[in-house]
């Protein structure tokens, strides 16, 4: 038996599933921690994963092994390849007024035309800039820039060699490249002139691998070029012609693999590469399962227990509407929102319809990257459900309201690692793309569109968007 490893370090943790590679048959898994926060020293990535790879079985017997990384997160090396910094995250939304800088300096077309997407606080680019900003002395010191996924396939295929480490030896992928803000995935080159506006000065940057590339190997194990994590689950999620993804973790997305890229110049959606060679039209919201687990704790209540409340609510929750932007958004982009709650009211005080609440609004604001995607050419005929939160049933039922259209559950699994082991296997046979692995059965859940909630969101939301906008004023 032939086994291939997958590592999905998100924000919160990180997983490693061991897979048959010829039958993609669970061998063998692990799991660790991460702390929480949004700036985290990349050496607790490592720990995790030491700890993660220890309880998955360690690598003995494994034939290749990729890793697949939250993205976006800006991990800054000096010379001798010793982090500089914490790093930022995704989340980190300090770099909003960087962001906005950025693309006020070239117009948002030049950057949707010369990169695909237009700079949000979570790409790395406006991260460089707050770096250049704020951390003088930091950014005179980075003599290279690269990613969680860069950073730990790094130090996993250092670790084994003798010769140590040194940044000309990073390597990266055409997705998580393609999240920086200084790589295009129109010319599949970097655009230094953009990473030196931002940082003020060119600097080491990662080799962008093919799909099936490999950064290399120690022993018999060969590497997997490694992945962004949407990109790592659009490998193996299962989804069909006229499906698009929408994941439900940390994050919230809706994406979908295309042959041709869409540049959008409102910023909505991001004009990424996917982890094929192809592209990943997607829109990204900062806040996704942790609207549920704030509802809970205000609740008093573990996440089963919401989802029955939720259910047990009228559709609508009577007006009672979240909008949750708990750590700010991304999209709409308001790095400086905080969550609101209207329409409160002596009928709508139960913990019944705030549960409601938090699900449809969570939902909603997914709904809305549905619409955004859908409008850039993606056919949009189903939704399949991924990540934790696709796990209540309370949002399984509620989605196909919200989304106006069927929704499949695939079974549970960790679609990121398991994207990564699919990489790891491809990269043992580089020349031949496997076939997908067969999945189990699918559950679909259709139910009556009911528009009236979008369309309350909508104006709670606009209004919010309004007066959000007049106080930056």
């Amino acid at each position: 038996m032939k086994l291939v490893a997958g590592v999905d370090s998100s924000t919160q943790s990180c997983k490693v599933v061991v897979r048959d590679a010829a039958t993609g048959v669970l061998v063998r898994k692990g799991w660790a921690p991460h702390p929480d926060g949004t700036e985290i020293s990349p050496e607790k990535w490592w720990e995790a994963l030491q700890s993660a790879l220890s309880d998955a079985g360690g690598l003995d017997g494994i034939a290749s092994i990729s890793i697949a990384a939250q993205q976006h997160g800006m991990v800054c090396l000096d010379e001798a390849g010793q982090v500089i910094r914490p790093a930022l995250l995704w989340n980190d939304l300090r770099s909003g007024p960087a962001a906005e800088a950025l693309v006020t300096e070239i117009g948002a077309d030049a950057w949707a035309q010369g990169v695909g997407s237009v700079p949000v606080a979570s790409f790395t680019i406006a991260k460089l800039r707050w770096l250049a900003e704020h951390e003088l002395e930091n950014a005179r010191r980075t003599a290279a820039v690269c990613l969680p996924h860069d950073w730990l396939t790094w130090r996993l295929l250092g670790s084994q060699h003798d010769h140590g480490l040194t940044i000309e030896s990073l390597t990266t992928d055409r997705s998580d490249a393609s999240g920086t803000g200084y790589w295009s995935p129109i010319t599949d080159e970097y655009r230094f002139d953009l990473l030196e506006r931002a940082l003020g000065r060119i600097v080491g940057v990662p080799r962008v691998l093919g799909p099936a590339e490999s950064p290399g190997q120690y022993g018999s194990i060969i590497f997997g070029a490694g992945a962004g994590d949407n990109a790592s689950a659009a490998l193996v999620a299962g989804p069909e012609a006229g499906d698009v993804i929408v994941s439900v973790g940390t994050s919230g997305t809706a994406f979908a693999s295309s042959d041709v890229l869409m540049p959008d110049s409102s910023g909505t959606v991001a004009g990424f590469a996917d982890a094929t060679g192809h592209f990943l039209p997607l829109v990204c919201t900062v806040n996704a399962s942790r609207v549920l687990e704030a509802a809970a704790r205000i609740l008093g209540v573990d996440q089963r227990k919401l989802s029955d409340l939720a259910l047990s609510a009228p559709a609508g929750a009577d007006g009672l509407v979240l909008l949750p932007y708990f750590e700010g958004e991304r999209t709409p982009n308001l790095p400086n929102s905080t969550g609101e709650l209207y329409g409160l009211s002596h009928k709508t005080s139960t913990p019944a319809h705030l549960a409601r609440a938090a699900v449809e609004g969570m939902l909603c604001g997914l709904a809305d990257g549905l619409d955004a995607v859908e409008s850039h050419g993606v056919k949009v005929e189903r939704v399949h459900l991924i990540g934790g939160a696709g796990r209540s049933e309370a949002v399984r039922r509620i989605a196909p309201t919200i989304f106006g259209r069927p929704v499949v559950v695939p079974p549970p699994s960790e679609y990121v690692a398991d994207g990564a082991a699919f990489q790891a296997m491809w990269a043992l046979d580089p020349d031949h793309k496997p076939a997908p692995w067969p999945s189990g059965d699918s559950k679909r859940f259709d139910a009556e569109p009911l528009p009236a909630i979008r369309t309350r969101y909508a104006e709670v939301r606009d209004e919010h968007i309004s007066r959000a906008r007049l106080d930056e004023r």
